[in-house]
């Protein structure tokens, strides 16, 4: 399909990702701290633990809470699940159309592990699998049945997949699949026990009986989970614009940090939700855990030598190298583009090249060939401003030389 169209279709599915994302989350944090902030009342109905009185566009709002369900089924209820559904399954369809049609350039880093990108595929699909299975395992576990356990199992988890996948994928691609895992997670969470569990306590009501009060108490357990995972899997998913926290070499710890750190600042609104005294040593938590992000970034990426010379060559980049049109271009982008895209760029006040594309040598120019199109031949995105002043004419010598190369 044409690049400008698989371009849109991308940030169509990127749009409905992020409004879907911003339906869930805020739907998420809102029922959280409802639920933190309810307050018995003296005069409540029978099976009521809680109720909360609010303001909201010029109206007041009475909201009670039924512990396990109330004495008979209401004529309305409304189930919130689509804002879930909806973000995993637009995120799955933005991973496909970005990273597993992208899966050379994104993906696969042959340097971490030289695979082809269908096997890169399958390791994807694995682990997004895996991921949801060993923590609902660990869930309905002994571990499960003690929180802390459970939550530092849990993060270990984590920190382990993150350390697996960053000796897998390219760091980009490791970072958005350690997101996609949480997001699975936290999908499969609300698909497989949150909203199974809500109507069985349905179908119980309305089969007269009293619905069991497990139900509840795993559904909770779940909740809070996803509650706790928000802000890391957020964090996770903006991360491909930011090679500072994905392409350095001690990534996968600064994954472990930003889940603390997210965890931190949750359980600080969490807190202040329920009333009480915020604890203030969750923000400082926060701070070193970011404090220590930054230091991890600034100690270089190296690479095992001699490792380069043993990748399989890749047909497609050997055409692009191979065009008799290439030089011509390599001077161009060179010229143009490589004192910001390079391993140390040379522009003041850009410090890592932006979003890891480095365009410094003959491989890496014909490795981000479709980049090239789509920035510099398709639209005038770089340079930005044409701060170095690619002309028309060398804009139609890149188109040229890309054309040679399919």
């Amino acid at each position: 399909m044409d690049l400008v169209i698989w371009e849109w279709v991308s940030f169509a599915a990127r749009w409905l990702h992020v409004v879907t994302a911003i339906a869930w989350i805020g739907s998420s944090f809102y029922f959280v701290a409802l639920d933190l902030g309810l307050r018995k009342a003296a005069e409540a109905p029978a099976g009521v633990g809680g109720e909360a009185w609010q303001v909201h566009g010029g109206g007041f709002y009475h909201i009670q809470k039924y512990m396990v369900a109330p004495a008979r089924m209401p004529e309305e209820l409304t189930w919130f699940k689509w804002e879930s559904y909806g973000t995993w399954l637009s995120g799955f369809f933005l991973m496909g159309v970005v990273y597993y049609l992208g899966a050379d350039l994104l993906l696969v880093d042959r340097a971490v592990l030289d695979m082809s990108p269908t096997v890169a595929i399958i390791v994807s699909l694995v682990a997004l699998a895996s991921g949801w299975i060993v923590y609902d395992l660990l869930c309905k576990s002994p571990i499960g049945e003690d929180e802390t356990k459970l939550g530092i199992a849990v993060y270990l988890l984590l920190v382990a997949e993150a350390w697996a996948l960053t000796h897998v994928f390219s760091g980009r691609g490791a970072f958005v699949h350690i997101g996609a895992i949480i997001a699975t997670i936290m999908t499969a969470n609300v698909f497989l026990i949150i909203i199974p569990n809500q109507k069985k306590v349905v179908a119980a009501l309305i089969a007269g009986q009293t619905p069991d009060p497990a139900l509840g108490k795993q559904a909770k357990q779940r909740s809070t989970h996803n509650n706790y995972l928000t802000l890391p899997v957020v964090f996770l998913m903006l991360s491909g614009h930011y090679p500072l926290a994905f392409a350095t070499r001690w990534n996968w710890l600064i994954v472990a940090l930003v889940i603390i750190a997210g965890a931190s600042i949750r359980h600080w609104f969490n807190t202040m939700h329920k009333h009480e005294k915020p604890p203030i040593w969750t923000w400082i938590v926060a701070a070193l855990c970011f404090l220590a992000i930054v230091a991890l970034s600034t100690i270089p990426a190296v690479q095992t030598p001699g490792k380069a010379a043993a990748l399989k060559p890749d047909p497609a980049l050997a055409a692009r190298l191979a065009s008799p049109h290439f030089t011509a271009a390599r001077d161009i982008v060179v010229s143009r583009c490589s004192m910001c895209h390079a391993q140390e760029p040379v522009w003041a006040g850009i410090a890592v090249a932006p979003k890891g594309v480095m365009l410094d040598t003959d491989e890496r120019i014909a490795a981000h060939a479709r980049e090239i199109a789509l920035h510099s031949v398709r639209t005038r995105a770089m340079p930005p401003g044409n701060v170095t002043d690619l002309g028309d004419d060398e804009r139609r010598q890149l188109a040229i030389w890309i054309a040679s190369a399919k």
